[in-house]
């Protein structure tokens, strides 16, 4: 039996769906997983060549790919770099840049400072007291936005990375044109695109550090199903367009919801919603009991949502949080 006090597995990051299926074995199936901040209306790709998974990824798609990023972002093709996803990215970046003390806020994505940590880096919250700034801007998990003058001013004093995983959703908030000197800037497709499993993100940054991630990853960081799925996408602005407003409908409505259930909404952005509640814990376990994951944090108050999809899936997280079946 599984105690609120045993929520340390799913504390780390959302998406550990095989270690609810061990914790809750008589849970209904298939679960529920709305621990991510992943798009629920994946993007409709074209139907993939399987024999391009017999040879090795084609550098000119790669070129590709990435002409395509770099429009959709406003740089040009040689202050970009396709990733192994934005995990794959900030797992990288550490090491190359070399800080010795990086500020990073409290409140964040945890990986991050795990990063920078394993490079040998000393992790701090003021960033007045260290040469290398990180940022999530919209931030995970609470969606709060750092001003472009305030991160700009930082880059033209230090290294200051800017996490953008959730801007596609946002693109307002993005900085993502102005990489470069001492600015850099991660983006990931998996989100955004509701395709994680392609494991494809971005570096946005100075031609010289570009070079020097590519020459770390090699000739082939990603495969090609990723190729041709930036290729496509990054130039589907219609569907972009009404996916953002789609999204933005459906945060609105998660908050309706978790309001009801009697959960205060903190923030998020349109693919997820933080909430709070003195029950949180006994919440998440209602819900797992229910095959519904969500995200609970050290915080033990907290909980973290992502957006349902279909229309049964509404009707079974507002039945799960009302304590009735699904």
């Amino acid at each position: 039996m599984v105690e609120a006090a045993d929520l340390a597995t799913f504390r780390r990051h959302g998406g550990r769906l095989g270690a609810a299926e061990a914790c809750f074995p008589q849970a209904p199936r298939p679960w529920l997983d709305l621990s991510t901040g992943i798009n629920p209306r994946a993007y409709p790709l074209a139907p993939f060549r399987r024999d391009a998974l017999r040879r090795l990824p084609d550098p000119a798609a790669l070129a590709r790919a990435e002409a395509a990023a770099a429009r959709a972002f406003g740089v040009t093709p040689d202050h970009l770099a396709a990733t192994s996803g934005g995990e794959g990215a900030l797992r990288l970046l550490p090491w190359l840049l070399q800080a010795r003390r990086v500020a990073i806020a409290a409140d964040t994505y945890g990986g991050h400072g795990e990063a920078w940590r394993a490079a040998g880096a000393e992790v701090v919250r003021d960033p007045a007291a260290a040469d290398a700034w990180l940022v999530v801007n919209p931030n995970n998990p609470d969606g709060a936005v750092m001003s472009a003058p305030a991160i700009l001013h930082s880059a033209s004093r230090r290294w200051t990375v800017v996490d953008e995983a959730f801007a596609d959703a946002h693109p307002d908030v993005s900085i993502a044109a102005q990489a470069g000197g001492r600015l850099v800037v991660l983006r990931s497709f998996g989100k955004f695109y509701g395709l994680p499993g392609l494991r494809l993100g971005f570096v946005l940054a100075a031609p010289q550090l570009i070079a020097k991630i590519r020459l770390a990853q090699g000739d082939w960081p990603v495969g090609p199903e990723a190729m041709a799925a930036a290729t496509h996408a990054y130039a589907d602005e219609a569907w972009a367009s009404r996916t953002r407003t789609r999204l933005a409908a459906g945060a609105a409505r998660l908050d309706r919801v978790l309001r009801r259930a009697g959960l205060e909404i903190l923030g998020g952005t349109s693919l997820f919603r933080l909430a709070r509640s003195p029950e949180a814990p006994q919440i998440f376990l209602q819900l797992a009991r229910a095959g519904v994951l969500c995200r609970p944090f050290d915080d033990p108050a907290r909980l973290r949502f992502g957006l349902p999809g279909a229309g049964r899936d509404w009707v079974r997280l507002t039945s799960a949080l009302t304590g009735g079946l699904p």
